[in-house]
């Protein structure tokens, strides 16, 4: 009987606290919860979100404010007249909960809720209001417990900052973002938090105090291969002439320039960051560094050949005068007319000279001389007239190069028939007018014709040469004429 009467008065004890309690306030962090010191508050933790396989055995895991619940794949939250809140997703893994019980302690001993979440004492989770098939579990309010919910709907209730009463007397969170209540500048982003708020600068920013400010990330890793622009709230990367970037949009690749666009009229060669041209042998680049322009070989030089030079395209080539052929490229050398093809008659001989030829008399005496044997012109001493002329004349032929040097010696006399007690001398007799000859008697028997004066061809000259021939003893007299035509060639080789 005692113990029933102090049952009883301890049952009113407990209705009429709970009675004249109109508010319920948080002053420290419970079992569930942990301290930020950003917001200066307690924040909920999400244990679904950092436990590793909460909830075994096919539950799903439900996070609440303070703690958290498994629950089978297929249960509905009830708020409130047992109306549908939220089906909360499905969490994959395996618990040790029996099926059709949920385990609530940690959501009992929190009393009022914030954050609009839900009550599941154990009785309600064990009894027959919570549990209406093995398979399908609904959790609901229990009005009818005084710890949890004031029974009346006007009753007020403290929450803490940051949060609201809901129209099920509990408190849960203003979202300051779409309430337009926060103080984030139009720079910023407003982010919703539990209880609170945050102004973020947007991508590429900085907060700086309360403004927000650019972020250069040219001055901070990972840094661009070559050059960095920056630019407000990002950034971009560039590369030098002559390179690409690369498919990361970071890393600079060299331009093959001889593959891609090759502007090197001729020869294109690839370096790093660049190309070169090149001109084939006979051409030079010209001033833009791209196309190739023929050198004119014959003005760089009056050396390059003989006779004349005569440019081409990327080369040149030498040519000589008629009566001349090309000798290794760049010399001329005399065609003998005389041994391939020429008009001289039957009774005339060619003589062939530097750079042409001439046809002269096979017999070239003439009255009162006869040709003999030997090819000489003898005056025969049976008739008078020759007792004043040369006893005999011989003709040869010499061609020399046109302003050969001087002096020069250029033909050789000798007598052939050497008489015993005699005396021989040599003279010029005609042809040196203009004194561009001297003969130079050299022994007893010869002389040499010394050229003095520089002859330019082409021209002819004849001069007679004349030996005499005196007896010692003065028993008789005598001469014999050497008729030397020299031909001048018209060019010095």
């Amino acid at each position: 009987m005692l113990k029933a009467l102090f049952l009883t008065i301890l049952t009113l004890a407990l209705v009429k606290s709970q009675d004249t309690e109109e508010t319920i306030t948080y002053t420290q962090c419970t079992d569930g919860y942990e301290w930020d010191p950003v917001r200066q508050q307690c924040k909920d933790i999400d244990e679904c979100d950092i436990v590793p396989d909460a909830c075994k055995g096919g539950m799903k895991c439900v996070n609440h404010y303070g703690g958290y619940l498994c629950l089978p794949k297929t249960a509905q939250i009830i708020v409130n007249n047992e109306q549908p809140q939220q089906e909360t997703p499905a969490a994959e893994g395996t618990s040790g909960a029996t099926t059709g019980v949920v385990s609530a302690s940690s959501v009992a001993a929190s009393g009022v809720l914030p954050g609009g979440g839900f009550v599941a004492s154990a009785a309600a989770a064990a009894g027959s209001e919570g549990q209406t098939s093995r398979n399908n579990f609904v959790i609901r309010r229990n009005p009818a417990d005084p710890q949890r919910i004031p029974s009346n709907p006007s009753h007020r209730i403290q929450c803490a900052a940051g949060y609201e009463q809901s129209e099920h007397n509990v408190c849960q969170d203003i979202d300051e973002c779409t309430a337009g209540t926060h103080n984030c500048r139009a720079d910023q982003v407003c982010i919703n938090l539990r209880g609170s708020f945050a102004c973020q600068c947007l991508p590429g920013y900085q907060k700086r105090g309360e403004q927000c400010v650019d972020i250069d990330e040219c001055t901070i890793p990972p840094y661009c291969h070559q050059r960095c622009v920056n630019t407000p709230g990002s950034f971009y990367c560039q590369c030098s002439p002559g390179f690409q970037l690369a498919a990361n949009n970071y890393t600079c690749v060299d331009i093959n320039e001889c593959d891609a666009s090759n502007q090197c009229a001729q020869q294109c060669y690839n370096i790093l960051g660049s190309f070169i041209c090149q001109c084939n042998q006979g051409y030079e680049l010209s001033s833009d560094r791209l196309n190739c322009e023929d050198i004119d070989e014959c003005r760089t030089s009056s050396y390059l050949c003989q006779y004349q030079c005569v440019n081409e395209p990327g080369k040149f080539s030498c040519v000589c005068p008629q009566g001349y052929q090309v000798l290794r490229s760049r010399t001329c050398q005399d065609i003998n007319e005389c041994e391939t093809a020429n008009q001289c008659r039957e009774d005339e001989m060619c003589w062939n000279y530097h750079g042409g030829f001439r046809c002269y008399p096979r017999n070239p005496c003439q009255e009162p001389y006869i040709l003999t044997p030997e090819n000489r012109c003898v005056c025969p001493v049976s008739n008078a007239v020759c007792r004043e002329l040369p006893q005999s004349i011989v003709y040869k032929y010499m061609s020399i190069r046109s302003d050969r040097s001087v002096p020069s010696d250029i033909f050789q006399i000798q007598a052939t028939t050497i008489y015993a007690n005699t005396i021989n001398t040599f003279r010029i007799k005609s042809g040196n007018e203009n004194g561009e000859f001297y003969l130079r008697q050299t022994s007893p028997v010869s002389a040499m014709l010394v050229l003095v004066k520089s002859l330019s061809g082409p021209r002819e000259h004849i001069v007679d040469l004349e030996m005499m021939t005196v007896s010692s003893i003065g028993t008789f007299r005598t001469s014999s004429v050497l008729r030397l035509t020299i031909i001048v060639g018209p060019f010095s080789f």
